[in-house]
């Protein structure tokens, strides 16, 4: 007869400490309240229906884009302000060669990535070599980037706002990736799902994404280790300016025309919906899943107020009281999670 013999070092977790430890876990019961609480409220005008539920799922989707991004910087270490303002630029840098000059609109799509990795690029490799709070540089570059998007835009167009594009995007082939919607479904809710699954896998099942987790723990200790933080901060910064040049030819290229305000407030938002899918404000903590539903309750609760007949001017209200909910809640999880260990 065999004998079993169990190593005491080790311990069985329960399936409760596994929940306990996964970030996403409030953005998953928020997102799940919210909807039992609209579809009872709002059920009947509309939100339930698929009209209805395309309407939050595209809010959810855009603002998804920038937030999974968001969620990896953060992981990291690191906060992008300047987000909104990129959405700014990457529109006019779009919408100006192709309206003002007759560019192809292809190869206005390309300049405006070229110049998002260029800034991100930029972004971080000041917070490497400065070693200033990137709230600081990038508060700096939301003001420089929104400055010279008016700018730039008043020179050369005498106006504010581009238009004049929904016939060369419908035309072009590479436009087309970022217009319409497939069976019925805005195509921004495909690249929301698609960006969620890459920024999962490189979190869960590649080196760079333990070393996204090493950095924004202790950078120190991560240097040590041999992980390249300047490199990883710098490409987590390249990654917010690219989100945010997809959310913008997503709306630039649907809706034909480019604003220069076009943005406001959205790397706000962004972190917010990271916040709310458990990302910590310390950094080292967080998941792109967590993100997504994040930036799905965003969407629920937008529409959701507008579906009851709520003055959408409360929508803010509901917004901050969500931001500091899931502060709190985030705390409590992590601080259980920890002593479970």
């Amino acid at each position: 007869m065999s004998t079993t013999v169990s190593d005491e070092r080790l311990r069985a977790v329960s399936p409760w400490r596994k929940l306990l430890s996964r970030p996403e876990l409030g953005a998953v019961a928020g997102a799940v309240l919210v909807f039992i609480f609209f579809a009872v409220v709002a059920g009947d005008s509309g939100f339930l229906n698929f009209r209805g539920v395309v309407s939050w799922l595209e809010v959810s989707a855009q603002l998804g884009i920038l937030a999974v991004a968001a969620a990896l910087l953060m992981i990291g270490g690191e906060f992008d302000l300047s987000m909104g303002s990129m959405i700014g630029a990457a529109g006019m840098v779009i919408a100006i060669p192709v309206a003002e000059y007759g560019w192809p609109v292809w190869a206005a799509i390309l300049l405006a990535f070229a110049v998002a990795l260029l800034i991100g690029y930029l972004n971080g490799t000041i917070v490497n070599r400065t070693r200033l709070p990137s709230f600081i540089v990038t508060l700096a570059s939301l003001f420089i980037l929104r400055g010279l998007t008016i700018g730039a835009t008043r020179l050369i167009t005498g106006r504010t706002q581009v238009s004049g594009l929904k016939d060369a995007a419908e035309a072009d082939p590479l436009a087309r990736l970022f217009i319409g919607d497939i069976f019925g479904v805005p195509v921004s809710v495909y690249w929301w799902v698609a960006l969620a699954v890459i920024a999962t896998w490189i979190l869960l099942k590649t080196r760079p994404g333990n070393w996204i987790f090493g950095v924004g723990g202790d950078p120190e200790a991560a240097r040590n280790t041999g992980v390249p933080v300047n490199r990883v901060r710098i490409a987590l910064f390249m990654g917010t300016a690219v989100a945010a040049t997809i959310f913008a030819a997503l709306q630039v290229l649907d809706f034909g025309s480019a604003d220069v305000t076009r943005g406001v407030q959205k790397e706000f938002e962004a972190i917010i919906a990271a916040v709310i899918g458990g990302c910590l404000l310390t950094g080292g903590y967080g998941s792109a899943v967590g993100a997504v539903f994040g930036a799905l309750v965003f969407g629920m609760v937008q529409q959701g107020i507008f579906f009851t007949g709520v003055n959408t001017d409360w929508f803010q209200v509901f917004l901050g009281a969500m931001l500091l909910i899931a502060v709190v809640f985030n705390n409590f999880i992590r601080r259980r999670a920890t002593e479970a260990k």
